[in-house]
């Protein structure tokens, strides 16, 4: 049996969402180990002068627990 947590992370980039996106993502996996799945659930911008300035993804991130039964992956 496998245990999951998941957290809300917001990426931002100046050129699209997708991008947004993947930062989030690349940024977690290099402070969380075992990332399991991204769900995007907000999408905005952030607004200068009239202006987009940035692209802002919203996503919560699953990551598996570790623990004693961390090798049985049957859930997967």
């Amino acid at each position: 049996m496998s245990i999951y947590k998941i957290i809300e992370v917001v990426g931002s980039s100046p050129n699209h969402w997708a991008e947004a996106a993947k930062i989030a993502v690349e940024e977690a996996s290099k402070r969380i180990r075992d990332l399991r799945v991204a769900e995007i659930t907000k999408l905005d911008m952030k607004i200068k002068d009239g202006q987009v300035v940035a692209y802002r993804a919203r996503l919560k991130l699953s990551f598996k627990l570790e623990g004693k039964d961390e090798d049985d992956d049957q859930d997967d």
